[in-house]
């Protein structure tokens, strides 16, 4: 029983992953095909994936904005994840993708990362603004996210405010929602909403609790550790990261009660620089990074 919990925790880490939209650009929702990679998983810096007991790991999920075919992108969901594996607790860091950044030469939005330099560039961008060492990122793009959540049984979802935003496709009445892939996309899409990309960011956080939750739950009977293993095969690609590797990763993400923990977001005010629409950090953004980084635990 202990392996196949095991097992069902390395699935888990791609659910939250899937989680994530990928899709900053508006229009009309289009589902994506079965079939395409949904996640990639990389290792930046020198992380490890077996880490001494009780240190804290920083993980950076990423939702890029590459439709299919398309070799480069923005990072346009950044959540910074601080897991405190001794005190049983952890942290969502919301990052609005706006948030204006010194990138090496100037300063530009925080999610050119991504476009400049890959994941490991971005998950740099981001432990800089926040003032820690980032080990692994998981990042989603369109290809075959909503198939994934669908395969998966989609997620229940604490929406925390009506929704009927056209553009994302999120019709939602404020309370619990059992949502399918596309559901689950239109919901982390729609910045349509008072406090639009922050309560977006927000929002995006809720859908990773929602899926850290449900893959919890789950009973780890050899069926279900053969349907999560087999859906994380076909929707998965791997940068020098072993399945081993993954396994002990996945161990430590469900270790967690979600209830224990936190998803907040950035403070942040909006400005002008130059044409560019930017989000600057504001002074609790600096306090807020302090309590991050010191335990991976948010008091405030």
């Amino acid at each position: 029983m202990r392996r196949e919990r095991g097992l069902l925790a390395a699935a888990a880490v791609l659910l939250v992953a899937a989680s994530v939209s990928a899709v900053a650009r508006d229009g009309p929702l289009a589902r994506p095909a079965i079939g395409q990679a949904a996640i990639e998983i990389h290792r930046v810096d020198e992380g490890r994936f077996d880490p001494p007991a009780g240190e804290i790991v920083f993980v950076l999920v990423i939702g890029h904005d590459a439709r299919p075919g398309e070799t480069q992108s923005r990072g346009d969901a950044l959540h910074l994840i601080g897991l405190n594996p001794a005190a049983g607790r952890a942290t969502i860091l919301n990052i609005p993708r706006d948030t204006y950044v010194e990138v090496g030469g100037g300063k530009d939005k925080i999610n050119t990362g991504h476009l400049t330099g890959g994941p490991a560039r971005q998950a740099q961008l981001v432990g800089a603004l926040v003032g820690v060492k980032v080990s692994f990122v998981l990042s989603t793009g369109f290809g075959g996210l909503a198939a994934m959540v669908d395969e998966l049984g989609g997620v229940e979802v604490e929406v925390p405010v009506p929704m009927n935003d056209p553009n994302s496709g999120a019709v939602f009445p404020q309370g619990r929602v059992k949502m399918d892939g596309g559901a689950a996309l239109a919901f982390a899409r729609n910045r349509g909403i008072s406090g639009g990309d922050f309560s977006r960011t927000q929002n995006q956080g809720i859908l990773i609790l929602s899926a850290l939750a449900k893959l919890r739950a789950e009973d780890p009977t050899p069926a279900n550790v053969f349907k999560w293993l087999s859906v994380m095969t076909r929707h998965t690609r791997y940068d020098g990261v072993s399945l081993a590797e993954l396994y002990r990763l996945g161990r430590l993400a469900l270790a967690i009660d979600p209830a224990a923990i936190r998803n907040v977001t950035m403070p942040g005010v909006g400005a002008q620089a130059g044409v560019q629409s930017v989000v600057y950090p504001t002074a609790a953004a600096g306090t807020l990074f302090a309590d991050f980084r010191d335990d991976a635990i948010v008091i405030s």
